[in-house]
């Protein structure tokens, strides 16, 4: 099991939502700089970084700060949040980024889908963010009448491979990641699925691998440590 712990930016600091409500917010860990490289001494293999204020409003905020991040990071990093354009796109890899998280424009924009995986197929990670089984777009704020397991298949036929799917009631509650939901999808496409969302602690992760999950992203119990980097699932 590979952990990809999260760091969540708002405003350049390390936050954790809960349950995807930006009213609900808690700023977390050290500043985003420091809390990388300590991801990094624990031994992360990835991270996942999310530019909230880019996911809410469209466009890529914090782009300098990332950038700064991937530069001193020695592993990949993922990036998500108001990844809507190819000259996003564009920056982010030239940033240094290894992987870049599709959500809203995903679903709103097929065109640019299409575009951004003939140019950038080895970069380009699909996020469903579901809520009651339907996708939510703009930051988890605006919820289609898309249905998750549908919209999976749709973006593997375009060609994508990897998904990251959440589960926004779970997100920040620490209750547990919906693993119906996941073993459904898991079941429906051949992409890869990346675990987000509700992880509590190793038993969880545990759970995760025993269906077929091989990759997790976990923000809060890495912060209150009940997940740790060291000594986790392999």
């Amino acid at each position: 099991m590979k952990i990809l712990p999260a760091i969540d930016l708002i405003d350049g600091k390390c936050v954790r939502l809960y349950q995807g409500d930006f009213n609900k917010t808690t700023q977390v860990g050290s500043d985003p700089e420091t809390q990388l490289s300590t991801f990094i001494k624990d031994g992360a293999e990835i991270v996942h970084i999310v530019d909230l204020d880019g996911a809410r409003n469209g466009e890529a905020r914090q782009y300098d700060l990332i950038r700064k991040l991937c530069s001193q990071s020695s592993i990949p990093i993922q990036v998500g949040g108001g990844i809507r354009n190819l000259e996003t796109i564009k920056n982010l890899v030239e940033a240094g980024a290894s992987r870049l998280v599709l959500g809203t424009a995903a679903i709103e924009d097929e065109d640019f889908l299409k575009e951004a995986l003939a140019k950038y197929s080895n970069h380009i990670v699909i996020g469903i963010d579901a809520k009651d089984g339907k996708v939510a777009t703009r930051g988890w704020e605006t919820v289609s009448e898309v249905d998750y397991i549908e919209f999976a298949k749709k973006m593997e036929s375009l060609g994508v491979e990897t998904i990251v799917f959440t589960d926004i009631s779970r997100d920040g509650t620490m209750t547990g990641p919906n693993l119906v939901a996941l073993e459904n999808l898991l079941k429906a496409v051949n992409c890869k699925i990346v675990a987000s969302g509700g992880i509590k602690d190793n038993s969880d992760l545990i759970a995760l691998r025993e269906i077929g999950i091989k990759e997790a992203i976990v923000g809060k119990a890495i912060y209150e440590g009940t997940v740790t980097l060291k000594g986790g699932p392999q």
